[in-house]
């Protein structure tokens, strides 16, 4: 298929907007860049990559999460173990480290895993997180690996898409059908384009000015 191109955004929550953007802005560097809101509702983005952003819900009611070590297996329902964030190299996952410990949070060593080293952490709101270097030369998403001893039975059927599986579309949606409705992010939108529409006026008026 190739249409993905990586994670728009994850969405946390928080009961603590002003420590979340200290901790994942000022401390770890991710810019703030779109913030929506209401009474007794917040919800903000922060930039990862050029493709990726992670997003906190902030709701009166909501309490943080206990604290659990990344990956130590639980029972019952669970969804969400942590997120690892990629670094450039072993330098930045250095930096990070000390950066972290300066900050009087705790950090774990640098683990080798063969294909990454990680270091492991945990935010304001106790959301296990993990920050990856790739090992160079060695990149899973070229050359994917399956080193389980005991593979369940699709994982044997190899990496690709298997054909098959799932219904075919027989009907897509016409565009004359393709209806999209108005979410709470036009807010951003609205405002993106009056900054830029005063930014251009400002312009306009600084070239009468010299002219």
């Amino acid at each position: 298929m190739g249409m993905f191109t990586g994670i728009n955004h994850l969405a946390m929550a928080t009961p603590d907007m002003d420590a979340t953007i200290r901790f994942w802005r000022d401390l770890l560097g991710m810019r703030l860049v779109a913030g929506l809101g209401h009474p007794g509702y917040r919800h903000y983005f922060f930039r990862i990559s050029e493709h990726d952003m992670i997003a906190f819900f902030e709701w009166p009611d909501v309490r943080r999460i206990p604290e659990k070590d990344h990956g130590v297996p639980v029972n019952g329902p669970h969804a969400f173990d942590h997120v690892s964030f990629g670094v450039a190299s072993d330098d930045d996952l250095w930096e990070l480290k000390d950066r972290l410990e300066a900050a009087g949070i705790w950090v774990s060593e640098v683990v080798d895993h063969g294909f990454i080293h990680s270091i492991y952490a945990f935010d304001p709101n106790n959301i296990p997180i993990e920050f990856s270097a790739e090992v160079p030369g060695i990149d899973l998403r070229k050359t994917p690996a399956m080193a389980d001893a005991s593979p369940c039975a699709e994982a044997r059927k190899g990496p690709e898409p298997q054909s098959g599986v799932w219904p075919r579309v027989t009907r897509p949606t016409p565009e004359h059908e393709r209806d999209i409705y108005e979410g709470e992010g036009r807010a951003v939108v609205d405002m993106i384009r009056k900054q830029q529409e005063d930014a251009f006026g400002d312009s306009r008026t600084f070239s009468r000015k010299g002219s």
